[in-house]
């Protein structure tokens, strides 16, 4: 294939020798599929194994990055602005066919292997207006080939029968670390060392981080009243080299009738350039339009229908997320694709779109979830004995927690709405509306929450009315979706997104872009969905002794003082289920106002996003419970919990 693209008469220099790159990609791809075809992956040393996963991402990395054409600065200043965004999105798909090969999709791989040929033609052919042509064609396939992409996506998600990458997990010998290079992705330190670190812990101590993980999953189902004897597939989520307790925990779950399921976008890895990944987010900026988005959703509906009984037998997803890497502060390149102001309104609409069409076959109010969070290598030189205090964070006394817990709920059932500050430089000051309780004695506005979806426990949390919940948030740093909002600052009227800020760049406009694509999903405006108290002081106690907060996920880090999720409730698409506190009141704070228009305007009562917010200790000043009477009930006061019964929760505060 390479010689096909070499010194073209109707090719410039530049444009020459990004085909022969693209070509040598597409001959990547080629070498893949022969030694998946071939017994390679079974008597390969580990160089060999190195050598292959280093062709099929150095150029990626950090220190190549600058002269890749995956680069979308390199691409524009070798081949022009329109011609260099576009190329680069082609060459793109060439790395994703490699990884389309791992997962079994062979055609996948080879319709991308086809763009590049039928998009090399069209310079061969000296269309008039080149750019626009390859736009064209480039569209023409995300449209005519949404069918298979979705068909695979959810072929991998459902069906226990796709065991491309289950089998790696049950199977392979994990006392060598070569098994890492069988899934395709990008394997380094992080992946080696943690292989290698959990291959020293004993089968007792894998067994009880693994059950811990487990056990969540089946209370989440006990809590909210649902029947896990009626589904017989979990969705594992994790990254590489963590396959010892992942291994344990499906077979924990297969011995309640559980079969597991693993797709290519439920295997994480730690990848060293994250700019890389941020610079191509919005590559569907090309092709997005309302006739895409049709098509790509009837794509969906067809998949799913197609595996209807599958989807019907999903318990949910159990997800070990890591934590520990470098943070991430994004750089906005200029180069890189954006979505268009109405482009921004289709993917929003789409997001939204296509979580109710999943969730008509996979059906919410009979699934659930958990997701445990543990520390990979790049956390540093305490990396060990921080994963043993992470083990302990997240196996703390479920009884001991609940009863405090229920105290402040008791407090909070009693306010007409709850009066958050900050303290120092913390700009926050904002009054959430509560709930009307019409029988306090029979029902709470609160959740007691105790490690059952969300691991570790430490958290009571509602879904707040809108109207009169007015204020601001702020909070002077924050890791969302891998990203570092500096001074993050949203002004609330009526429970619902008015303004914000951030100061992660000088342009004001640029802040706005980053929040609105990574906060609020592209939406114009989301409401509160959630308000919620940490009581995690342990968690906090082991950030500030080894001074992580920084690396820690928001999983552990709302736990760690109040929090605010912009979006979706804690209860979507479950409003109408019956869930209970263990003292056996009814939660009945399960909606909002928003929410609230399921029955009558579904389309305007979900977003499909929940992003938490979460002040820390530090910068907390006094969360106050307001009676319909005016009373005060301080539950914490510059910080520190003062409500009667609460002490206990200020011992790792003073540690």
């Amino acid at each position: 294939m390479e010689e096909i693209f070499i010194e073209s008469p109707n090719l410039n220099k530049d444009l020459d020798d990004f085909f022969v790159c693209a070509a040598k990609r597409a001959l990547l791809v080629d070498e893949i599929i022969q030694k998946l075809e071939s017994d390679f992956f079974e008597t390969a040393t580990l160089d060999q194994l190195k050598t292959l996963n280093s062709a099929m991402y150095d150029e990626v990395l950090e220190e190549n990055y600058d002269s890749s054409y995956a680069n979308p600065t390199y691409a524009c200043n070798k081949l022009g602005k329109d011609l260099g965004q576009i190329l680069c999105y082609v060459y793109e798909g060439l790395r994703k066919a490699a990884m389309d090969c791992f997962g079994g999709n062979l055609e996948n791989a080879l319709v991308r292997i086809e763009l590049l040929i039928e998009v090399y033609s069209c310079f061969e052919l000296e269309h008039e207006d080149v750019t626009q042509y390859v736009k064209d064609v480039i569209y023409s396939f995300e449209r005519d080939y949404s069918e298979i992409f979705q068909d695979a996506l959810a072929e991998a998600r459902l069906n226990p029968e796709y065991d491309v990458f289950t089998s790696i997990v049950k199977e392979s010998n994990l006392t060598t670390p070569n098994y890492l290079y069988r899934y395709g992705k990008y394997v380094g330190r992080n992946e080696l060392i943690m292989s290698e670190y959990l291959n020293t812990l004993s089968d007792k101590e894998i067994k009880d981080i693994a059950s811990t993980y487990v056990e969540g999953y089946k209370r989440g189902f006990v809590a909210t009243g649902k029947d896990l004897s009626i589904k017989s597939v979990t969705e594992f989520m994790f990254n590489i080299g963590f396959e010892r307790i992942v291994r344990e925990a499906m077979r924990q779950l297969q011995a309640e009738g559980l079969r597991p399921v693993v797709g290519a976008f439920d295997i994480g890895t730690i990848f060293p350039n994250e700019q890389y990944a941020f610079d191509h987010k919005m590559d569907e900026a090309l092709y997005l339009d309302k006739a895409y988005v049709k098509r790509k959703l009837e794509s969906v509906k067809n998949a799913y229908d197609k595996r209807k009984e599958l989807a019907a037998q999903m318990a949910g997803p159990a997800v070990l997320e890591v934590f520990g890497s470098k943070p991430f502060e994004p750089k906005n390149k200029e180069e890189a694709l954006k979505l268009s102001e109405a482009q921004q309104k289709i993917s929003s609409q789409f997001r939204t779109d296509y979580i109710r069409t999943v969730y008509e076959y996979i059906i919410g109010d009979e699934r659930s979830f958990t997701i445990m969070a543990l520390p990979v290598p790049d956390f540093g030189d305490d990396f060990e004995e921080f994963f043993k205090e992470t083990v302990r964070i997240n196996t703390l006394d479920t009884e001991v927690y609940g009863k405090i817990q229920q105290k402040i709920i008791d407090a909070l059932d009693q306010a007409e709405y709850v009066h958050v500050t900050g303290r120092g430089k913390n700009k926050t000051d904002i009054k959430v509306s509560m709930h009307k309780l019409d029988d306090p004695a029979k029902e709470t506005n609160f959740e007691n929450c105790l490690a059952d979806v969300n691991i570790p426990l430490g958290e009571v949390f509602t879904s707040p009315m809108l109207k009169k919940t007015n204020g601001v948030l702020n909070v002077s740093s924050v890791f969302l979706r891998d990203i570092n909002f500096k001074d993050l600052t949203i002004v609330f009227e009526d429970g619902c997104v008015k303004e914000y800020s951030c100061s992660n760049f000088d342009d004001e406009e640029e802040c706005k872009r980053l929040i609105k694509e990574n906060i609020l999903n592209n939406h114009e405006t989301l409401p509160i969905g959630e308000f919620a108290i940490g009581t995690n002081t342990t968690a906090y106690s082991v950030s500030r002794k080894y001074n992580c907060i920084y690396k820690l996920p928001i999983l552990i880090v709302e736990k760690m003082g109040p929090h605010f999720a912009v979006g979706d409730t804690c209860y979507s698409r479950e409003e109408d289920l019956d869930t209970y506190n263990p003292d056996g009141k009814k939660i009945v704070a399960r909606e909002n106002e928003i929410s609230a228009l399921r029955k009558t305007e579904p389309q305007k009562a979900y977003f499909g996003c929940h992003t938490d917010i979460t002040i820390p200790y530090e910068e907390l000043g006094d969360i106050v419970a307001v009676t319909s009477e005016g009373n005060e009930i301080p539950i914490i006061e510059q910080g520190r919990f003062v409500l009667e019964g609460t002490e206990m929760l200020n011992e790792a505060l003073d540690e």
